[in-house]
């Protein structure tokens, strides 16, 4: 079962099928897709986020190996402006997306530190890792700021292109050790 969550600003809200229109309606951006994993589609399909959620994230969250939350201001409690996802998966433990407009804010490292704490704390997982494209600047800085290490890298596929990707990595003993 995936809790609801909140931070200073933000109402993290388990993901619903009824989320599907408003995603739809944000997400097929190039600003947000480029740096995601090739697995999304681009172009876009028009019932895409209606695909995703009800037969990819609403069955592994029922299975018990994925979160998910749709991100919703305080202000604004009816609008999603982003998701953030967990999983059980060896190597890409989280994954996010936030609308441009509402970028550079510090939101999506409030819902970091969230659904972070909630993988150790909650889930009682040993380990979160987390890769990403080296050019997504934004997401590394999620990462330093959350006091992960960058453990290597590889070649790996997005959307945009393939290029080389960092893993990052906290352990529940570090994280803990911050907070």
């Amino acid at each position: 079962m995936t809790p609801s969550l909140e931070t200073l600003r933000l109402l993290l809200v388990p993901v619903a099928l009824a989320d599907a229109e408003q995603i739809q309606q944000i997400f097929p951006q190039w600003e947000i897709v480029k740096y995601l994993s090739i697995v999304i589609p681009w172009p876009y399909p028009p019932d895409g986020a209606l695909t995703f959620v009800r037969d990819q994230m609403l069955p592994g969250i029922e299975r018990g190996d994925r979160w998910g939350w749709t991100l919703r201001l305080k202000s604004a409690p009816d609008q999603i402006i982003g998701s953030i996802t967990l999983q059980h998966d060896q190597e890409n433990n989280r994954g996010f997306w936030i609308a441009p407009e509402h970028r550079r804010q510090g939101l999506m490292t409030e819902a970091c530190e969230a659904v972070t704490d909630f993988w150790f704390n909650t889930l009682k997982m040993p380990v979160l890792r987390v890769p990403k494209a080296i050019p997504n600047t934004g997401s590394r800085r999620i990462s330093e700021k959350q006091g992960m290490r960058m453990v290597r890298t590889e070649e790996r596929d997005f959307v945009s292109a393939r290029y080389p990707a960092e893993i990052w990595e906290i352990t529940a003993e570090e994280w803990n050790a911050r907070h």
